[in-house]
């Protein structure tokens, strides 16, 4: 195959040969797809229906639940149907698609944490100037910079990834279209764009790390000098899950793809992108309900 143009389909890595665990992954990934679904529906009904919450905190929550369906429902339904009807196949439109939505999302999703980050800042650090900083304007200027970072994020990485030549046939070593597994099928040298712009991509979301770190600092410094107990623990029970969901998203996606090339194999490869890729839509509604009194109190009313 000399190019991309000549490729009309891919091949997915299948998740087990015999039929009986093929089986077993379609049903496991069902739960997890409608657990993501109930729990940020739930979520996103929630915020949207009780004005107690028309806060920018449950604002910018809901903005991430949107994200998070969005995610899941990239890659886990296709998951699901080659492994109910035994096929690896998806078309050459198919997985561009799957590249442009996953890195768009994911992107969004991020950029939003960081922005979430900075509205926790502003409500424990500058809680007088919370009003003024962070009106309804400003928060639809801060919620749409994410959507259009990821946005742009990801079609320039699906156009330069899907413009390199092709030469290396058309199996990917993953359960859904994802850019290093394509790059392994360019042509020698080929793939240096796009491995440029991945770096300059990955130092954008070092920035963003650096200042959710920053930000976290500060709202620890601040916290600690409450003088009521009551009070801190209101400042951390309102941080706390941000933090648990942006460890998560970091983490599973550093151990994805920062693993060292001696103990990687297409299973592990498999596990690593489930973890990253699904675990953490599934679970962030949990965290976020948790210990959130508010949401609760607006979920039962919505049951």
């Amino acid at each position: 195959m000399s190019n991309g143009s000549s490729i009309t389909h891919f091949l997915l890595l299948a998740f087990a040969d015999t039929r009986e665990l093929q089986l077993l992954h379609f049903w496991l990934f069902l739960g997890i797809y409608l657990a993501a679904l109930l729990g940020n529906g739930l979520i996103i009904t929630a915020v949207a229906c009780d004005h107690h919450l028309h806060t920018p905190m449950y604002f910018f929550l809901l903005n991430l639940s949107l994200l998070d369906l969005g995610a899941i429902s990239t890659t886990v339904p296709k998951a699901m149907a080659n492994s109910l009807w035994d096929t690896r196949t998806i078309s050459y439109m198919g997985c561009v698609s799957q590249v442009f939505f996953f890195a768009f999302l994911m992107s969004a999703d991020f950029c939003l944490l960081t922005v979430m980050a900075y509205d926790r800042y502003i409500a424990i650090c500058k809680p007088l100037h919370y009003g003024s900083l962070l009106g309804s304007r400003a928060c639809v200027h801060m919620a749409a910079a994410a959507w259009g970072s990821g946005f742009l994020n990801a079609l320039l990485h699906t156009a330069n990834t899907f413009s390199i030549p092709l030469c290396q046939g058309n199996g990917l070593d993953q359960f859904f279209c994802e850019i290093p597994q394509i790059l392994k099928l360019s042509c020698s040298q080929s793939y240096l764009r796009e491995v440029e712009l991945i770096v300059f991509s990955a130092c954008l979301f070092f920035v963003c790390f650096v200042f959710i770190v920053v930000s976290y600092v500060q709202i620890f410094r601040a916290a600690l000098k409450i003088p009521l107990q009551q009070g801190r623990h209101k400042a951390f029970s309102t941080c706390l899950p941000h933090l648990a969901v942006v460890s998560l998203f970091i983490s599973t996606g550093m151990v994805a793809h920062l693993k060292p090339p001696s103990v990687s194999s297409p299973s592990l490869n498999v596990v690593m992108a489930v973890v990253y890729s699904v675990v953490p839509p599934a679970v962030n509604p949990l965290i976020y309900s948790m210990r959130n009194r508010e949401l609760k109190d607006a979920l039962k009313k919505l049951i």
